[in-house]
């Protein structure tokens, strides 16, 4: 037992995410948009991040360089100890079937497809048969409760019930990291929730590391650290134990609403303004 937990530790202490004075600009004209002012950051197997940040902070950005669906203007990103920027548009299509999963605010699922046809579209693309396939993303889709919903089309499941195929899909291929931009966005307060404690479980269960950009304070208290965005700089990263984290009420709902009273957070930003 000793031996495992300490294999668990090591595994845990390994860096699947890496980046070394991350700049982003973006040139609009003659003017410079400066969205990333050089970012170093490290994300370790296992890890349940949230990247929080106000609009127009560079998180949405940040969060696209380390789901290698952009390329910084200078630094490094490293995802398993590669470099992105030096992968060719073959590898960086492999990366991203194989290592990441993405989920997305507004689901992107193909509405002419079932669920189970969405679920294993990237299996298809990985190489799996047909049978391999069916029979996984049945699997999947039972993992998130769906199984006997897998002949519904996207308009015939609830925005709820769209996500979690979505998730389904991005577990099609067994990655190692799941990327989640605003899952919770479109959602109703009960149903984000549903899907917080979904994530997590994932995480949890299967050492898969969550790397969500969200406005959402309910996801603070599923996340191991928090990393603060403001004006394209590391604001600050905070653990989850740092932060005093409150269930409260929301409109009679007793569990849903949590209220997050994130220490010195206030101050801090009095002071820096």
């Amino acid at each position: 037992m000793a031996d495992t937990a300490a294999a668990r530790t090591d595994v845990e202490q390994q860096t699947v995410v890496r980046t070394v004075d991350v700049r982003k600009i973006y040139r609009m004209g003659k003017v410079e948009v400066h969205a990333l002012k050089g970012i170093t950051l490290d994300i370790q197997v296992g890890e349940y991040i949230s990247i929080m940040g106000p609009s127009g902070s560079g998180k949405t950005t940040l969060f696209n360089m380390v789901g290698a669906l952009d390329k910084p203007s200078s630094g490094q990103v490293y995802i398993d100890e590669v470099d992105v920027a030096q992968l060719d548009a073959y590898e960086l299509a492999w990366l991203r079937c194989r290592k990441i999963g993405y989920i997305f605010q507004t689901f992107n699922l193909i509405p002419v497809m079932s669920a189970l046809e969405n679920v294993t579209l990237p299996m298809t693309f990985a190489g799996l048969t047909t049978d391999e396939a069916r029979d996984k993303g049945m699997d999947l889709l039972d993992q998130v409760g769906l199984a006997e919903r897998y002949d519904h089309k996207p308009f015939e499941l609830s925005g709820g019930q769209q996500q979690r195929v979505a998730i389904a899909r991005a577990m099609a291929n067994s990655p190692s990291i799941i990327l989640a931009d605003e899952p919770t966005g479109n959602l109703d307060l009960a149903t984000g929730k549903e899907i917080i404690q979904l994530l997590g479980e994932m995480n949890a269960h299967q050492n898969v590391t969550i790397i969500t950009a969200t406005h959402d304070i309910k996801m603070l208290s599923a996340s191991d650290r928090i990393i603060w965005v403001r004006d394209g700089t590391l604001a600050k990263i905070e653990r989850r134990e740092d932060l005093d984290i409150q269930v409260g009420s929301i409109e009679g709902d007793a569990e849903g609403g949590v209220e997050a009273s994130l220490r010195g957070t206030e101050e801090d930003e009095q002071d820096a303004g």
